[in-house]
């Protein structure tokens, strides 16, 4: 018998088994068998069509000629929602499930939606060390642009599908957050489109109230239409060292000590336990020894941080020259480690030798097929959460993750935050160092109840001056938003520009409180 006869009786059978099983059963209960014969396919035809586009672009230097009009384009719809009178807020036209969020944003059936079409990079100024994009260009389409000009951006987070426009109206971080602070601490300027249809470019020095009320907003302020991201030069290859340590205050000390050490271009932690961790830091070399090369991000290889637990493992120390990209990325083939729930032998080397060229699936795509059964599932029985809290409280972080979610790994990011206006900064004068706390998998806790322990954990990270994470699954009333979030920058700037007829709060956008 043909391959090509193979194929189709082998999806013969498939089918007739979902048949048999029911469509939801096989979605619930066997979602690997939907992820491996239909997203995965899916999800390189999506990749092709988008790096296609992107050469396309490229080759015809069209980007930066039709930018112009597109936004002209954007301005006209708000003008013409603007002379309808309407008492519906806008928000933009991009389909829900395309977002990396794993909330299902309702709103988009009731608001006006806005199209929004901009995902090329615009210009590269080396002379001002500065790349100007639209909001659409995802961290993957950016470094592989800026990377064969020998720069990329000092803080690229970590998924390749994450947009710049989501990392500024929400929040971006990576392991040199310790140096550069959050995303939004890397761009040094902004092109909006207000309620009225203007257009407005804001900086620390032109509209500045603006420039620092837009992160964290949700596009609750304007379009965003254009950023101008800092750039730096970049390197062939990340020099890693791996480091185990064990006793949670042992962790929270090497922790500490590395992440306040300049030197390291990249500090991370992963914890697999309370009391096991490995803390790894790294600096950005030209120069490698070719027996310790790593290429990290070959489909074949082990997944990031099944790598990272050998060391723990093995009680060893080690260090390896993983190259920038797969560096940047290392964590985008397993989705951190949410992967190992939906294909439990994805991490298997036949797995990987075979089919791992077309893992990891679209998140967004896994979400527009996740049905509402799947979807309540998760809400219950999974967490994905990231709290920034200050440095200084980590040991106490930490151990009331483990109490309240018993969720491993953990990961640990640290990151400098300054004490600029807007809804995020420290409680003091001065800049201090954060750490992210991320949670993402099934709780292990015998007694979480979605809401009432989240609720609890939102709850501790209000009284250590800590932030939740706006792409997550928020449970606060809008009371205890507020006494999170500075919001007297964001409230003025509402009430000047007449946000409130054309956009909701924040807290309407993101919170499950006002949302259900």
């Amino acid at each position: 018998m043909s391959p090509v006869w193979s194929l189709v009786a082998g999806l013969l059978l498939l089918l007739l088994w979902v048949r048999h099983r029911g469509l939801e059963a096989v979605l619930v209960h066997h979602r690997w068998v939907f992820v491996c014969f239909f997203l995965m396919p899916l999800s390189i035809l999506f990749d092709v069509y988008y790096h296609l586009r992107a050469w396309v672009v490229w080759r015809l230097h069209s980007a930066p000629r039709q930018h112009a009009q597109r936004v002209r384009n954007i301005q006209a719809q708000v003008r013409e929602w603007k002379k309808e009178d309407s008492k519906r807020y806008m928000c933009t036209g991009r389909p829900g499930w395309l977002t990396v969020s794993l909330r299902v944003g309702k709103y988009k059936k009731t608001h006006k939606n806005i199209m929004i079409n901009l995902m090329d990079v615009l210009e590269v100024d080396s002379e001002r060390q500065v790349v100007r994009v639209e909001p659409l260009v995802t961290m993957g389409q950016l470094t592989a642009y800026l990377n064969p000009m020998g720069w990329t951006v000092p803080v690229v987070p970590e998924l390749d599908d994450l947009t710049v426009g989501g990392l500024i109206m929400g929040t971006g971080i990576e392991s040199s957050s310790h140096i550069y602070g959050l995303f939004q601490h890397t761009c040094v300027a902004y092109e909006l489109v207000l309620a009225d249809g203007s257009l407005v470019r804001c900086s620390p020095t032109e509209n500045s109230d603006l420039f620092y009320a837009v992160p964290w907003s949700c596009g609750t302020l304007g379009f965003l239409v254009a950023a101008e991201i800092k750039m730096v030069p970049a390197k062939k290859y990340v020099k890693l060292h791996y480091h185990p340590v064990r006793g949670l205050q042992k962790i929270c000390e090497k922790f500490t000590e590395e992440s306040e050490k300049k030197e390291n271009s990249f500090v991370e932690g992963l914890m697999y336990s309370l009391d096991e961790a490995v803390i790894m830091t790294g600096v950005l070399t030209d120069e490698a020894e070719q027996s310790k090369i790593n290429r990290i991000g070959n489909y074949y290889k082990p997944w990031f941080f099944k790598h990272v637990e050998q060391y723990l493992k093995e009680d060893r120390t080690g260090t390896e020259y993983i190259p920038s990209r797969h560096y940047y990325h290392r964590h985008t083939r397993s989705i951190f480690w949410e992967l190992q729930d939906i294909i439990p032998f994805g991490n298997n080397p036949v797995f990987r030798y075979l089919f791992g060229w077309m893992v990891p699936p679209k998140i967004s795509l896994l979400k527009l097929t996740q049905g509402e059964a799947i979807r309540k599932l998760y809400e219950q029985h999974h967490v994905v959460q990231d709290m920034l809290v200050p440095m200084k409280s980590l040991e106490k972080s930490i151990q009331t993750f483990h109490n309240d979610l018993h969720v491993y790994p953990l990961w640990l990011c640290p990151f400098i935050l300054p004490n600029n206006p807007g809804m995020v900064h420290p409680k003091g004068d001065e800049t201090e160092l954060y750490v992210d706390v991320g949670a993402y998998g099934e709780p292990r806790r015998k007694q979480f109840e979605a809401r009432a322990s989240m609720r609890q954990m939102e709850k501790f990270v209000r009284s250590i001056h800590g932030f939740q994470m706006l792409y997550a699954d928020c449970y606060m009333t809008r009371e205890e938003f507020w006494d999170m979030f500075d919001g007297s920058l964001y409230h003025k700037l509402r009430e000047q520009m007449n946000c409130k007829d054309a956009f909701p709060e924040v807290y309407d956008k993101i919170c499950k409180a006002a949302r259900h």
